[in-house]
C-alpha cells in the first residue's frame, strides 16, 4: 500500500495530467456510462424543473474533478435511488421538487462525511465481505440489464429493434478492440439515425445560448425533507455499490492502483456538500459506470474528463434545448452501451464461482439487490448475505475459498 501512495504522491508532484490520456480509447470509453446517466439526468429535470444548466454543469464539473483526483475512470452518477423517487412521484399529487431533492443531496453529503471521518465506512468495508459485495455487483448488473432489454431497446419499435442490433453486432465484434474501439462506431450510428429520423435542427437552434449554474441556498426545511424522503432510501445503495462495490470494481481493473473506501467516502461527500449550493443534481460513484468506462476502452481519467466536458458544453449552450439534444443519442443505441455496462460488471463476479456456498450467497444478495424497490434490496442483500456468510463460516471454519475476503479492503 506505501508503494501505491508513494506512485500516486510522485504523480500529484509531476502535474494534474500526469498519467492522463486522450486518445480514441479514451474517446469510446467516454460514452460507456451514458447509458446510465443521461437518460436519468433528463427525467430529473422534467420531473422536478430544476434548472437543466445548473444540473448538466455541475455534472460535467464533478466528471472532471474525479478524473483530476483518481487518474482512472472513476464514474460520477446521478443517485439512483433518489432519481427514482423523483421521477416516480411526478405522476402523484405532491411531486418532490427540486429544492427537496437538492437539500436530499446535501444530507447526503453530510451523513458520508460522517462515516468517512469518522472510520465507520472502513469498518464496514472490513465486516461486509467479498462475496457480499460481489452480490451487489450481480444485483446492480441485472438490473441494468434490465433496464437495457425491457426499456430503452424497444423504444423505437421494429427501426429499433434493427438499430440496436447493428449495434450489438458491433461492440461484439469489436470488443476489446483498441484499434477500432466499438463505442466510437456504435455512437456513430445513433448520430446518423438521429439525424435521418429523429431530430430537428430548428428546434434545437432556437435552445442555444450561454447559461451558467444558478447560486442556491438549501433551507433547513429542503435538508429535513430530503433526508427522510430521499437520502434514507439511498443510503444502502450507496454503501453496497457507490463504496464498497466501487472499490473492488477499481481492485478487479486497476489493481496496480489501490484506493481506500474512505477516500472514495470523501470525495462522494465532498460532491454533494458542493452539488446543492450551484443546483447540482445528487451524484455518487458507482462501480457499472466503471465498468462501462472500462469495457468500451476507459483506461485513464482522460475517458471521464472527455464525457465530463461534454455535459459542460451541453449546458453551457444546450440546456435551452436539452430534451431535443439528447435524441442524438437514441435509446436503442443507449440500452446497448448500457446492456455492456451490465455484463462486464456481472462477469467480474466469475471468482466467487469456485466454490458451492459463496456463490449461492452472491446469488441470493444479487437477486434481492435487483429484486427488492427503491434500494431496500441492497440493504437487504447487505444484511442477509453477511449474516449468512459469518454463520456458515463459523460451522465450518472457512465459508469462503476466494482468495481474498474483506479484511484488507480499507487498507
Amino acid at each position: 500500500m506505501a508503494i501505491g501512495q508513494h506512485v500516486e504522491t510522485e504523480a500529484l508532484a509531476r502535474g494534474p495530467w500526469t498519467g492522463i490520456r486522450f486518445d480514441r480509447n479514451e474517446l469510446a470509453g467516454a460514452f460507456g456510462d451514458i447509458g446510465t446517466d443521461l437518460p436519468l439526468i433528463l427525467a430529473i429535470i422534467l420531473a422536478t424543473g430544476m434548472d437543466g444548466a445548473s444540473a448538466l454543469i455541475m455534472f460535467g464539473l464533478l466528471q472532471i474533478m474525479t478524473g483530476l483526483m483518481y487518474r482512472m475512470p472513476m464514474p460520477v452518477q446521478p443517485l439512483k435511488a433518489m432519481a427514482t423517487l423523483v421521477i416516480a412521484s411526478a405522476q402523484s399529487p405532491h411531486p418532490i421538487t427540486a429544492e427537496a431533492l437538492l437539500g436530499a443531496g446535501l444530507a447526503i453529503g453530510v451523513v458520508m462525511f460522517l462515516l468517512s471521518a469518522t472510520g465507520l465506512i472502513e469498518w464496514l468495508a472490513r465486516a461486509i465481505p467479498k462475496t457480499v459485495v460481489r452480490g451487489i455487483q450481480l444485483g446492480l448488473g441485472l438490473m441494468l440489464a434490465d433496464i437495457a432489454l425491457r426499456q430503452f431497446v424497444p423504444a423505437d419499435g421494429t427501426s429499433g429493434y434493427i438499430l440496436a442490433g447493428l449495434a450489438f453486432v458491433i461492440a461484439l465484434t469489436l470488443l476489446g478492440n483498441r484499434r477500432v474501439p466499438p463505442a466510437l462506431l456504435i455512437i456513430a450510428l445513433g448520430i446518423a439515425y438521429a439525424v435521418a429520423f429523429k431530430i430537428d435542427p430548428v428546434s434545437i437552434a432556437r435552445g442555444v445560448g450561454l447559461r451558467l449554474p444558478q447560486l442556491h441556498l438549501p433551507t433547513w426545511n429542503d435538508v429535513l425533507a430530503g433526508f427522510v424522503l430521499l437520502a434514507l432510501p439511498q443510503i444502502p445503495l450507496s454503501l453496497g455499490n457507490s463504496i464498497l462495490a466501487t472499490r473492488q470494481v477499481a481492485e478487479d481493473l486497476f489493481p496496480e492502483r489501490p484506493l481506500t473506501v474512505r477516500r472514495i467516502g470523501l470525495t462522494y461527500a465532498l460532491m454533494n456538500l458542493v452539488n446543492p449550493f450551484f443546483g447540482g443534481i445528487p451524484t455518487c460513484h458507482g462501480s457499472g459506470g466503471m465498468a462501462g468506462h472500462y469495457a468500451f476502452g476507459g483506461r485513464t481519467g482522460g475517458s471521464v474528463i472527455i464525457y465530463g466536458s461534454f455535459y459542460i458544453v451541453l449546458g453551457a449552450f444546450f440546456s435551452g434545448s436539452f430534451a431535443q439534444v439528447v435524441e442524438v443519442f437514441p435509446k436503442p443505441i443507449l440500452g446497448i452501451v448500457l446492456l455492456f455496462e451490465a455484463l462486464t460488471l456481472m462477469l467480474l463476479v466469475r471468482d466467487a464461482a469456485v466454490a458451492r456456498k459463496p456463490f449461492m450467497i452472491v446469488l441470493l444478495v444479487g437477486v434481492l439487490a435487483a429484486g427488492l424497490p427503491r434500494g431496500y434490496g441492497y440493504l437487504a442483500g447487505m444484511i442477509l448475505g453477511t449474516v449468512l456468510y459469518y454463520a456458515t463460516r463459523t460451522r465450518t471454519g472457512s465459508a469462503d475459498s476466494m482468495s481474498d475476503e474483506s479484511s484488507d479492503r480499507s487498507q
